[in-house]
């Protein structure tokens, strides 16, 4: 039978372990866990993700502050705010909602961030930290760090003997999401769209991470039999029986027939998308304990 992975629940769970933590701490150091989200425009997918970061902080325990900036705003006026917000002792996390207005250049912005108050994981200091293997030290991006989170309830903490491959070599997944398995002690194998013959690459995998943005690329003679598949792909199609000019939500994996042989799958939606947010509060408490002092929890 396979197992298909319940996101919501399981970040459920990372959540009750920071609220914990949270409270743990503002008990024995009197410290309140804070987090500021800067969005500007009006972006109204951003302006959801940001609603929904700032309801789950304040059910975290954590001060939530948001900045909301007119889209006309200037690359100089959104630098200032994030040296404010640098300097600002009460604040542990702090992360600016992409993508930016296009007349902004978001780079430089997301590098002015403090590392250890970069709880998207995105500054290049834990980027490098995360590549050499210092995983106490940095803050690991939010979407690798929970799909790690399922492959370890799934195999334990140490991968030893399994191969991975991760189809996606971004910065933002790939690439992190190779490193956290190569920590774990799994052989990584990182495929992308100049990979030979795929499919054959992927029936190699004990653990197989589909990130590249194509609906239902990976066919279920993609999978070995009893695999675990993490789909970390969101892509909207057509979806006529629904009515005309309706659409759903797929995955980068054709989810009902590679379910049929893997041993354990993530769905589309429901899967790693709840966790991202979860784990956005496990960096933030985490960046708190750092600065308290205090040896960080590990969730």
């Amino acid at each position: 039978m396979t197992t298909v992975i319940d996101g919501k629940q399981v970040a459920a769970s990372v959540i009750d372990a920071v609220k914990s933590a949270s409270e743990t701490l503002t008990n024995e150091t009197g410290v309140k866990t804070g987090l500021a989200v800067v969005i500007v425009g009006n972006d109204p997918a951003s302006h959801a993700y940001v609603g929904a970061k700032g309801r789950m902080a304040k059910e975290c325990g954590f001060t939530s502050v948001q900045h909301t900036l007119p889209e006309d705003t200037t690359q100089e006026e959104l630098a200032a705010l994030v040296q404010t917000l640098n300097a600002d002792e009460a604040l542990h996390g702090l992360l600016v909602q992409l993508p930016l207005p296009k007349h902004l250049n978001s780079e430089p912005i997301i590098q002015s961030i403090l590392p250890e108050k970069d709880v998207d994981g995105l500054h290049v200091v834990n980027a490098g930290k995360l590549a050499t293997g210092d995983l106490d030290g940095g803050l690991v991006s939010c979407t690798p760090a929970g799909a790690m989170v399922f492959v370890k309830r799934t195999h334990g903490e140490d991968l030893s003997g399994l191969n991975a491959v991760v189809i996606g070599r971004s910065n933002l997944f790939g690439k992190p999401m190779g490193q956290l398995l190569l920590a774990a002690n799994a052989t990584v194998t990182i495929a992308h769209s100049r990979t030979k013959d795929l499919a054959a690459v992927c029936r190699g995998a004990d653990i197989l991470v589909a990130a590249v943005g194509r609906p239902e690329m990976v066919k279920v003679d993609w999978v070995k039999p009893g695999a675990t598949v993490i789909d970390v792909g969101i892509n909207r199609i057509a979806a006529p029986e629904k009515g005309e000019g309706k659409s759903r939500l797929v995955g980068d994996v054709a989810f009902e027939e590679a379910a049929k042989v893997a041993g354990v799958i993530t769905p589309v939606p429901g899967g790693v998308g709840p966790m991202t947010i979860a784990m956005l509060m496990a960096n933030t408490v985490i960046a708190a304990y750092r600065k308290a002092g205090r040896k960080a929890p590990k969730f």
